[in-house]
């Protein structure tokens, strides 16, 4: 890494040379009120007999030549308020910071209903990244967000992502709080699914070159997002045009990888398009090869009916068929009787298909009025097959499931917004409701090679649930209603909100209809946001964040425990500091998050497991600079103190979570062609069961006396990625990845259970593991064509 960088200073120091003797250089940042970069503002300088301009990069960052005569500044951009500047020849015109103020908010920019909310709550990534880097799953585009988000692919790469944040272990995103992921203003979490609450399969059908920018909310700060917000929201805006009319990609690597990608964006007088088709293919490491295929296609149609208004059409569908190698005994790797990259079962793997369609529309009433109303619809048709426990309950069979979910979920969002004033400060009300609407049928099957067989009951006084059958239909409705209020006064903002929530859980139990259920929940959740700058002279801003937030529950488990609540609240408290200096920017935070006892529905065997009220606090630390015009380093850490189970004594910890994650890259841009970035990830290991109070029972062998960390710890991680992009000619890039540059022997998904690996085996509790992908290479070519 200091090598690297010391190359990258000193090749890249060449663009810098050669300015005329006359000439001076005018750098700096562009920030707002609270001291947040302003992405994408041109400045503009404009002397006597000549004028020349530049465009802020992803922090905020300009800079360009002049003569060393009077020169004046003007800063525009969308809702930029009007900025003028005078330099003097003789004034330091390196490294400033210019403060401007937004008229109207940065929201109405897009077609699409997206949240503003105060930083260092919000984290905002654009294009660069995701039109530069050769990706192949979507937990390396996910690796991109950074933000104190542990995601590990599960079972090879097709199945959903796991999350690990805050110290909390969210399984596919819909527990312990959950992490909310939108895709143009379409929720992507799946309620009450064929394998997890929350569950965020879909994205498989994300093409990144078709990513405009991405959103990230730390918290539950916003009131336009609801249920699974609690440890933060992902909004994923996609393009509505391309660059260029056609793009062509293709790729190929390591363990029989390809993928193509093709898009046409024809260029209309009122209206922007674009079709796009994704194909993509891999075996992975593993010795079970994944035969993993998607196949994805995207288009958009957005009309700009007037000056006023305009209305767009959006489709994606997919579909996603892979073999698994599952989760294995990692006690087993270690003794040397299983490879790393083995397998258990190998009738592991799915199939999915999805298809959605969204439709747009965007008024502006006035000056200070904006409108908008979406709406999506969704069909989707899942099935996994999974092996967890081997010959647990039949020694015969085996433990295989089959996890069936077939959907269609239907949803719609309006929103208004109000810019106006407040004791003459510039005041921005934002109100809105949602409704989301989902018809499921989930079943879970017994299965042997992929054949349905007998289930098998549970033993009376047995703790192991045996393979039942679970046979439902479910009927979820979400209404919501909220309204936020923001006001900037001269050193202050503050905005406040509150959203209502209710839940309509309707479960039709196929084979044991006493277990149907009609269950109703509803949660109201404030929001309070507070920025304040001492001084514009201070380059600080001092931020104060609340929310809470509701998760729901599984229709089905609340079937089984009527007395189990229905949806569990969580609170998140942070506070925290930005400061500009320069071409250096830095946050810091400290955050709580309480929450509240939850029951969870396993849905990999039909049964309820208790979380109490827990509680999580740590520290975050963010920062960037820019070290020379096309070079730039950033970093971020984010630390959990504790986290543990309120009320319990000897105190209870929660596991199954890292306590530390930390990510730095280091990016080349734009010179000479060539796009470069070297990227740096770090988690800690952590506990995956507390030793003082392990899973064994009377009913079971007791739990082992934990001598060895491996037997009650996950593995950590530190993994570097590259990824290279350079332009040979106009309209052809080379592109490059390399993937665990540093060829890390990791896991990724690590869970503690029992299980019994032959029929004649031991039962055994122990830690099960997905392997972390080797060193691997990608290279491609793309073409893009006017």
């Amino acid at each position: 890494m200091p090598l690297l960088l010391a190359w990258a200073l000193a090749v890249e120091g060449q663009s810098d040379r050669g300015p005329r003797v006359s000439d001076r250089l005018v750098s700096g940042t562009i920030v707002d009120g609270s001291s947040a970069a302003i992405v994408g503002a041109t400045v503009a300088a404009r002397w006597a007999n000549g004028s020349t301009s530049a465009v802020t990069n992803d922090r905020g960052f300009f800079s360009m030549h002049t003569p060393a005569v009077t020169v004046t500044l003007s800063v525009t951009g969308k809702y930029v308020g009007a900025y003028a500047r005078t330099l003097a020849a003789d004034v330091p015109t390196e490294d400033m910071q210019l403060r401007v103020r937004y008229e109207i908010p940065k929201a109405q920019e897009t077609l699409v209903i997206t949240a503003v909310a105060a930083d260092p709550a919000i984290d905002r990534r654009n294009d660069t990244v995701y039109k530069n880097t050769l990706f192949l799953r979507d937990d390396q585009l996910f690796e991109t967000l950074d933000s104190g988000i542990n995601a590990g692919q599960h079972e090879g790469g097709g199945k959903s992502l796991e999350f690990r944040r805050f110290g909390f272990n969210l399984d596919h995103g819909g527990q312990n709080g959950g992490l909310k992921v939108l895709v143009d203003d379409i929720p992507q979490n799946q309620a009450t699914q064929g394998h997890g609450q929350g569950y965020l399969g879909s994205l498989k059908e994300l093409s990144p070159e078709l990513v405009e920018g991405v959103d990230l909310i730390n918290g539950p700060f916003s009131a336009e997002y609801g249920d699974f917000s609690a440890l933060g929201v992902i909004h994923i805006r996609m393009k509505e045009r391309l660059d260029d009319t056609w793009t062509l990609r293709a790729q190929g690597g390591s363990f029989g990888s390809y993928r193509t990608f093709a898009a046409w964006s024809p260029q209309g007088k009122n209206a922007d398009s674009f079709v796009a088709w994704e194909h993509a293919f891999t075996n992975g490491p593993f010795l079970n090869p994944l035969n993993y295929v998607r196949d994805n296609f995207t288009g958009n149609y957005t009309h700009k009916i007037d000056n006023m208004q305009s209305v767009g059409f959006r489709f994606n569908g997919g579909r996603n068929d892979f073999n698994s190698s599952g989760q294995i005994p990692l006690d087993l790797v270690y003794a040397g009787a299983l490879d790393r990259f083995g397998y258990m079962d190998p009738s592991d793997g799915g199939k999915v298909q999805i298809g959605t369609g969204g439709v747009y529309y965007k008024k502006n009433l006035s000056a200070n009025d904006t409108l908008r109303v979406d709406g999506y619809l969704s069909r989707s048709l899942f099935d996994l097959f999974s092996d967890f426990t081997f010959y647990l309950n039949d020694p015969v069979n085996g433990d295989g499931i089959q996890q069936h979910d077939s959907r269609l979920q239907d949803g719609a969002s309006v929103q208004y917004l109000h810019a106006s004033s407040f004791l003459s400060f510039p005041a921005l009300l934002t109100a809105g409701a949602n409704i989301g609407d989902s018809w499921i049928n989930v079943d879970l099957f017994h299965d042997k090679n992929r054949q349905i067989i007998a289930p098998v009951l549970p033993v009376p006084g047995s703790p192991f649930p045996g393979k039942p059958w679970t046979e439902a239909n479910v009927h979820i409705t979400n209404p919501a209603v909220y309204a936020q209020e923001g006001v900037d006064f001269r050193h202050l903002h503050v905005d406040a909100g509150l959203r209502f929530d209710e839940f309509r859980f309707n479960v039709a139990d196929r084979l044991t209809p006493e277990n149907s259920a009609l269950n109703y929940a509803g949660s109201a959740e404030p929001k309070v946001n507070i920025v304040y700058t001492p001084s514009d002279r201070l380059p600080m801003a001092i931020h104060f964040n609340f929310g809470r937030a509701v998760t729901s529950q599984d229709a089905r488990g609340m079937a089984l425990d009527p007395a189990a609540p229905k949806a569990a609240t969580t609170n998140f408290y942070m506070i925290g500091t930005s400061h500009e200096i320069k071409r250096f920017s830095a946050s810091t935070d400290m955050f709580l998050i309480d929450r509240q006892h939850e029951d969870v529905y396993d849905p990999d065997n039909g049964t309820m497991q208790y979380q109490g009220p827990s509680r999580s606090y740590g520290w975050e630390v963010k920062a960037s600079m820019q070290l020379r015009r096309h070079l730039s380093w950033n970093a971020e850490l984010t630390q959990v103190s504790n986290a543990f189970f309120l009320g319990t004594a000897p105190r209870e910890y929660v596991d199954s979570a890292p306590h530390t994650v930390g990510n730095s890259s280091l990016t080349l841009n734009g010179w000479r062609g060539l796009y470069s970035s070297l990227r740096y990830r770090h988690i800690s290991r952590y506990m995956v069961v507390n030793p003082d109070y392990g899973p064994g029972t009377a009913s079971l062998p007791p739990a082992p006396p934990y001598t060895d960390a491996y037997e009650t710890r996950a593995s950590g991680l530190d993994v570097i990625d590259f990824a290279a992009t350079k332009k040979l000619f106009h309209g052809l890039e080379w592109n490059l990845s390399v993937d665990n540059l540093n060829n890390k022997h990791y896991y990724e998904t690590q869970n503690f259970f029992y299980s019994r690996v032959s029929p004649t085996a031991p039962i055994e509790a122990r830690v099960h593991g997905t392997p972390g992908y080797p060193v691997g290479f990608t290279t491609g070519l793309t073409w893009r064509f006017e």
